[in-house]
């Protein structure tokens, strides 16, 4: 084969894997940043679990059987994005009203060993009273996470500590716990809107 050739063929290939590469994050992106149209729509999501709430009573998967539910994984050490999402979920819901209250919002921890019921307590109260806190056994915390095709990761910090990357987008599901779609962190106030008063609707169907 000539050189010329050659490095035509590994041109192509290398063009071939960024092709790859780019469907990848778009596919990512379609997933989990906030698209209706997922490859995951419909999709029972969850799984059983037992766990507590921010008030240190148990709960279990029943929590989110019987209404359209908005679930948020995260920790309370995160020093922007969960913030940021609480504040704003807090105020979409109060946003749509009496709609909002067919709505059950969670916030899961993805670091609960040091999130405790008494953390995530004083720290979701900053927010709002309508958000649930769940934390509990960290081996039940991660097959939640999984359920929820959650990536976490546990991040050394150069002080001896650590932080948590996860997930930053909230998931949707109907009454029966089926993938409704994704707000993805940083969207708009009027596209989280419009997709919470449509996962309103879902309940009345």
């Amino acid at each position: 084969m000539s050189t010329a050739r050659t490095i035509r063929t590994v041109s192509w290939a290398a063009l071939a894997a960024l092709l790859l590469i780019l469907a990848g994050v778009f596919g990512y992106q379609s997933w989990f940043g906030g698209t209706e149209r997922s490859l995951m729509a419909g999709m029972k999501m969850g799984a059983p679990f037992k766990l507590v709430d921010h008030t240190g009573k148990p709960i279990t998967d029943r929590a989110l059987a019987g209404k359209p539910a908005a679930v948020f994984f995260g920790f309370t050490h995160c020093p922007e994005i969960c913030p940021t999402t609480l504040v704003e979920l807090s105020g979409w819901l109060d946003e749509i009203g009496d709609e909002g209250t067919d709505i059950n919002a969670f916030f899961v921890s993805v670091d609960p060993v040091r999130d405790t019921p008494e953390i995530m307590r004083s720290y979701i109260e900053n927010f709002s009273t309508r958000i649930v806190g769940v934390t509990g056994d960290p081996a039940e915390v991660s097959r939640l996470a999984k359920a929820w095709f959650v990536y976490f990761k546990k991040v050394p910090l150069d002080d001896g500590g650590y932080t948590m990357d996860h997930t930053a987008s909230i998931f949707l599901v109907d009454a029966d716990g089926h993938f409704k779609g994704t707000i993805a962190y940083g969207e708009s106030s009027d596209t989280a809107i419009a997709k919470l008063r449509r996962l309103t609707k879902s309940a009345s169907r």
